[in-house]
């Protein structure tokens, strides 16, 4: 991959550190600098968990388990959808880190426009898809015919945010990738409180159905986008967008897939099989899937850390390779793992023990079977987070070193075909679903014995070189 950026060229431009909006994570303690970009990214999954957990959170509360059902029969086909456009633009983001890390401004205010171009193709796409074939997509995860009808209102309704989902996502890995993990912070925080209010109104108030928990999320992650906007307009910053630039420039967007497709598809491939598991839980009736449902936003919360530290990596490893840092990208890499891997097991040991207040909390019925179900799913899975979280941070360090293809061979591998593989065979010789549970661990436990081969053995600080090497090498 060549930059075509020469030491003269580097040194003429001025330290981007002093650009306003920008923060060098090339400078500094290592651990400060992540530590300091990871917890805003923290706080704002805090506050984007909040959108799909206070649906989930109202509509049982106001309207009973059945609407919860519905609301929670399918959130692996929300991510399914939207999981490939966010890896993408966290791939683009990569790409805008690693120009910040080399100085190079221009190619900088390249990759974010076409990085907007991307998103907004994308964002209307998947609007289209998700309007029209969510039914087919219902059916195909086995949902329960008793939740079905409020389940198409509420994801049909969901979907004609999408636009607004992808383009809010992009905004945040232009913001992130130049530092600046604050701002969607801020715009988090009052679109999350937005959205929280007109549940309770629209929900609460006017006893309207499930449909109406979707049109506030789109109505508040619309309200983040324009505030992104608003931002993201103004004249003076390196990251400054101007309107008419919004386009695509062909050797970027190759860039951009080249080093985000990967990403996108991993995601991709880990909400497919979690599409695929979720409709074997399906089949065993509405207070399984309600159970499920419950679990996957009490773990939204639980992954947030894990994911903050994963993200803060991409970027500081993205930055400090560009910038030849290839000591600190190192020492960076070693704390941001340890400190992950730490907390996603104080945050599991929590959870083992919090478990039934948890699950009774979403479920204003205190359904048994419900609460017995989540409870048995959290207790199989929630001590293992400590894989999880090692498997996300190397991932991290891989898409921010442009290896981005090593996470995604591994979570495609192990996370999609084996995971799968295993549930259909384990479903041939019983009918406990707590094997289903299982399958989430036991694929933990073997992604992270291969990270950990590929970590020790492979010589990732130099990726971009081999890259660029590779690519001026002349055909013979």
């Amino acid at each position: 991959m060549c930059y075509n950026l020469s030491m003269d060229e580097t040194q003429e431009k001025e330290p981007l550190q002093q650009k306003k909006g920008v923060k060098d994570l090339t400078l500094g303690k290592p651990h400060i600098a992540i530590i300091s970009f990871a917890l805003p990214i923290f706080l704002s999954q805090l506050f984007q968990q909040l959108y799909s957990t206070a649906d989930a959170f109202i509509v049982g509360q106001f309207l009973g388990t059945q609407s919860l059902g519905a609301v929670s029969s399918s959130g692996n086909l929300i991510f399914l959808l939207v999981s490939f456009f966010n890896g993408t633009a966290m791939g683009a983001g990569v790409v805008i880190a690693r120009y910040i890390g080399a100085k190079n401004e221009e190619n900088v205010k390249k990759a974010i426009h076409t990085n907007l171009a991307f998103g907004l193709v994308c964002g209307v796409l998947l609007t289209i898809v998700g309007v029209i074939f969510t039914p087919t997509f219902l059916r195909w995860m086995n949902t329960d015919e008793n939740l079905m009808s409020e389940a198409v209102e509420y994801f049909r309704y969901y979907f004609l945010g999408s636009l607004s989902t992808v383009l809010y996502n992009i905004c945040r890995s232009i913001m992130n990738a130049v530092g600046n993990s604050k701002r969607p912070l801020y715009y988090l925080i009052f679109s999350s409180v937005l959205n929280v209010l007109l549940d309770l109104l629209f929900i609460g108030v006017f006893r309207w159905g499930v449909w109406s928990a979707a049109i506030a999320t789109v109505i508040s992650q619309t309200a983040s986008v324009v505030m992104c906007f608003n931002y993201l307009l103004k004249k003076g910053n390196i990251f400054s967008v101007e309107l008419k630039q919004i386009k695509f420039d062909g050797k970027m967007l190759k860039e951009i897939i080249r080093i985000g497709l990967p990403s996108g598809v991993q995601n991709s491939v880990i909400a497919l099989a979690n599409v695929i598991v979720q409709s074997q839980i399906n089949s065993f009736g509405e207070y399984a899937t309600t159970a499920y449902g419950v679990y996957s936003k009490i773990e939204g919360f639980a992954f947030m850390p894990i994911m903050s530290f994963s993200l803060a990596l991409t970027t500081f490893i993205g930055q400090n390779l560009g910038a030849k840092q290839y000591d600190r990208a190192k020492k960076g890499a070693r704390f941001g793992i340890i400190t992950g891997v730490i907390t996603a097991e104080i945050i599991a040991v929590a959870l083992y023990f919090a478990a039934p207040y948890l699950i009774q909390l979403f479920d204003s019925e205190k359904t048994p079977e419900v609460i017995e179900l989540g409870v048995r799913q959290i207790h199989t899975t929630s001590l293992f987070y400590f894989l999880l979280a090692y498997s996300h941070c190397i991932a991290g360090i891989c898409r921010g070193a442009g290896r981005a293809i090593v996470p995604m061979i591994i979570m495609l591998s192990v996370w999609c075909v084996l995971r799968v593989i295993y549930i259909y065979i384990i479903m041939q010789l019983t009918t406990d679903i707590i094997y289903i549970y299982w399958a989430y661990p036991l694929t933990w436990a073997i992604s992270s014995i291969i990270y950990f081969i590929y970590y020790v053995s492979a010589d990732w600080v130099h990726a971009f070189e081999k890259q660029k090497e590779r690519k001026l090498k002349p055909q013979k």
